[in-house]
């Protein structure tokens, strides 16, 4: 319960700090705070709010100012994975796997647009009535979508996807219970011999933290070149590495670059690896290019149903950006791709790897796929609680890549 009067206390201090800012000079975020604890200490009001209070005073007064006002809380919490406000009232967020309204809410509408506004100059982008949506990030790497009237209806929305600080690693997916270490293994395996892995799920499926996890495993003198909408990847090990984000058009007259931008230039840069973070649209033609042009070992994301359901909404992506019959598209996607790895979030909230499968070739007009590990529940398994692990259905049959990295020996000690 807070003190009678803190309300208009925090107000007039606000005042007074944004006053003296307003004086031309530049302050440093150690400057301000600094100001607003002095004023918390003065005569006027330390004998009107005890020490907890000026704290608390302080550290709202500092977000209200610099920070994102009253998100810095959420995002300083760890266990907070998604944060969505609906106008500036109406805030919900994720916070183990659960859904739930949050009892905080923006002064006013104006100081909720501030703080969006703030963000979208943090990632030097616009977002107003005539550029009403916005992809961006914020400095910890939280994906940040921000959707503005006249397309919101119903105030501002903000959407706000929180990744681990320190980065996932497929150890650490191991001990989520993600995937088990035979997989791990295999994985790894695949990775270091240069097979192009696409990763499929549906939102919130956790196919970028493990495509990100699963990046780590990519050797450390190898030029790795990073593709996507708003930077995401964590890959602390990689020496050689190069970031590319994508830039929309702007009122200034900037062209916008894509994902397909991105991609063409990027082959030009000398890559070992090419890692897209999602392929939504006609990007796909330039990746499975690069697949198919000696860029071995690069990977990528995309939404689907089921490993099967990804390869259809590959073909219809291809559709949107080649010209070709529907068979020449399907012996791209077949020579391009070497392993599919399905994600799924279960009625639990856990987000585990599904299916792993290997692509065979391209046979009587179709792509020919094989299951090589898949998720199955076991007796333990309840509404609650979803128990089971990956099983393995079949052996790797393209064994090329790892014969001409040497690993016939560690394939060999891998099998069960």
């Amino acid at each position: 319960m807070r003190e009678p009067g803190y309300e208009s206390i925090r107000a007039a201090l606000k005042k007074e700090v944004l006053e003296q800012l307003d004086c031309g000079q530049d302050f440093s975020d150690a400057q301000v705070k600094a100001m607003i604890d002095e004023k918390l200490c003065s005569r006027e009001y330390a004998g009107k709010l005890d020490v907890a209070s000026r704290r608390a005073m302080s550290r709202e007064l500092f977000s209200s100012i610099r920070g994102l006002d009253i998100l810095q809380d959420l995002l300083e919490d760890p266990g907070i994975t998604e944060i969505m406000i609906n106008g500036p009232e109406r805030i919900f967020v994720e916070k183990d796997g659960r859904l739930s309204k949050w009892q905080g809410k923006f002064e006013s509408m104006t100081r909720l647009q501030d703080v969006i506004q703030r963000i979208a100059a943090g990632c030097n982008r616009a977002v107003n009535e005539v550029s009403p949506i916005l992809d961006a990030r914020l400095p910890d790497g939280s994906r940040v979508n921000i959707v503005l009237a006249p397309v919101a209806l119903n105030g501002p929305a903000v959407t706000i996807r929180r990744f681990p600080r320190e980065g996932m690693t497929l150890p650490r997916l191991v001990n989520l219970g993600s995937i088990n270490e035979e997989c791990r293994k295999f994985l790894e395996l695949m990775v270091r011999c240069k097979y192009n892995i696409f990763i499929s799920g549906g939102t919130g499926s956790g196919k970028t933290t493990f495509l990100n996890a699963l990046s780590r495993a990519i050797p450390q003198e190898e030029r790795i070149i990073t593709i996507e909408d708003s930077a995401e990847l964590q890959l602390t090990g990689a020496k050689n590495l190069i970031s590319l984000e994508t830039r929309n058009a702007n009122a200034e007259g900037c062209a916008p670059v894509t994902v397909r931008d991105l991609i063409r230039t990027s082959l030009r840069m000398r890559p070992d690896r090419i890692i897209v973070g999602e392929v939504r649209g006609a990007e796909i033609c330039e990746l499975l290019t690069a697949y198919n042009s000696g860029h071995a070992g690069s990977m990528s994301t995309g939404h689907g149903n089921t490993a099967r359901d990804m390869l259809l909404r590959m073909e219809t992506m291809l559709l949107m950006g080649m010209d070709v019959p529907l068979g020449a598209i399907r012996r791209q996607i077949a020579s391009g791709i070497d392993l599919l790895v399905h994600l799924g979030r279960m009625r639990d909230k856990t987000r585990k790897v599904l299916e792993i499968a290997e692509i065979l070739g391209f046979e009587n007009g179709e792509i020919i796929t094989r299951t090589l590990y898949a998720f199955e529940e076991n007796d333990q398994s309840t509404r609650e609680k979803v128990c089971g692990e990956l099983v393995k259905k079949g052996e790797l049959t393209h064994v090329g890549k790892l014969e001409e990295a040497g690993m016939g020996t560690e394939r060999r000690e891998n099998r069960v």
